[in-house]
Formats: structure tokens, sequence, C-alpha cells
């Protein structure tokens, strides 16, 4: 029996679930898996599959099969540059307009997100990193709703296959909790005080708090195996 899925709602489950690490990098994808999985031909299976080597997600090698391939550093940093310079913006600008009630949705995303810690964060081997993720992104969302400028938030924020893994890795286990909680305060602190000049060192010190964490284990530590080996001299 077909699946009633299209190709496209297929794409998307197998690239959130390699974005969000459901499905880890050197990881196979089977064929037959897939088809029994999705209740498909091979066809649309291999369609599916080629798309997904087209983004970056997959390594489609002649009579091996299809491997998740490893995150690259490189794009990942220059992805968070990217946002770095649009946010800045972006805050800068909400800074100047937003409202008393804009300041309270701010506030009430980092109560959820303290409530969220608190739940998770004792069992740190089964942290949910993309329900912590999700909250956390939904406090910077807000500025860029309230300056009208959504477009660039999903843009940014869309499953990409370097990045999106990249920072999941920060969040296993709660490792980057800490940080994120504290520099989120920090950002409510500098909204309300209205600190423009804040916003750089801080929004750069909070993007970049990943590469900072995992530092040498990026290459030589436990999450060397998820990254390409030519990046750490494999």
């Amino acid at each position: 029996m077909e699946t009633s899925l299209t190709n496209d709602e297929i794409y998307r489950i197998l690239e959130n679930e390699i974005a969000q690490l459901k499905i880890l990098p050197g990881e196979v994808l089977s064929e037959n898996t897939l088809c029994r999985r999705f209740q498909i031909s091979r066809t649309p299976v291999r369609s599916v599959l080629q798309r997904l080597q087209q983004n970056g997600f997959v390594q489609i090698l002649p009579h091996k099969g299809t491997l998740v391939t490893p995150i690259s550093l490189k794009p990942a940093t220059q992805w968070i540059f990217q946002r770095l310079a649009v946010e800045c913006m972006v805050l800068r600008d909400f800074v100047s307009i937003c409202t008393p009630t804009d300041i309270a949705r701010v506030r009430y995303t980092h109560e959820q997100l303290l409530k969220i810690t608190e739940r998770l964060l004792p069992d740190k081997e089964h942290f949910d990193i993309n329900e912590f993720l999700h909250t956390d992104l939904a406090m910077h969302r807000i500025w860029f709703q309230v300056t009208d400028r959504l477009f660039l938030w999903e843009n940014l924020t869309r499953p990409q296959a370097d990045y999106s893994r990249f920072i999941r890795l920060d969040i296993m286990r709660g490792r980057n909790v800490p940080d994120v909680l504290k520099e989120h305060q920090e950002l409510i602190e500098l909204i309300e005080n209205k600190d423009l000049a804040a916003i750089e060192p801080l929004l750069r010190r909070h993007l970049y708090g990943g590469v900072r964490r995992m530092g040498s284990e990026l290459f030589s530590g436990e999450y060397q195996r998820y990254f390409r080996s030519e990046e750490n001299g494999g």
C-alpha cells in the first residue's frame, strides 16, 4: 500500500531528523528501510535521497549506500557570522521601538526556558536538545517579529546541514544551559536599558558560544567522529 505522504513531505521528515540529530552523522540510510517505513517504491526514495544529497545532508556512495554527512565547521561558523550580522541590526531596531508589552513577551519566554531547564537538566543523558533549542529560539524570534523581519528569521533558522547540527551538539546533556540562561538575562537587561552599544559584543559571545564551549573536543574529543576528517586532521 502506497503512503499518502508526498515526496516533499518525506524529504522534510528526513531533513528534520538529520538536522535535529535524530539521525546522526555517519549513519547509513537504507533504501529498503525507507521503502518499508514510508510504504513507497525505490524510485521516490531515490529522488528524496538525491535531494538530501544536493542540500548537503547525505552522500550517496555507489555500491556502498547512502551515508549521513559529517558536519563541516567552516560553513557552520560562516552561518553564525551571517546570523550575527543580521540579528545585530534587527535587535537594534527592536530596542528602539519595543513596547513594555514586547519586553514582557521576552521575559515570559525566558521564564519558560527556565522552567524547561528545571525539568530537563537533572537527566543530562536524555536532555531534550530540540525542546530546549525551540524555546531558546522563540525569544530571539520576538525581535524579528516585532520589526517585521520574519522572512529573515525563517531563512536564518531553516534546517541546514552544518549549522543546525552544530548548535544541537552544543546543547547535548545541557552543556550550554548556564551560558544561555545568563546571556538571555543580559539580553533582557540590554533591551530594558536600551543599551545599543552592548548588542554586538553580547550577541557575538552568545552566538559563538558553541565554538568556545566545545573547543578542542570538536577535533579530538567525543564529537570528533561527527566532523569532517579533513578538518580534524584525520
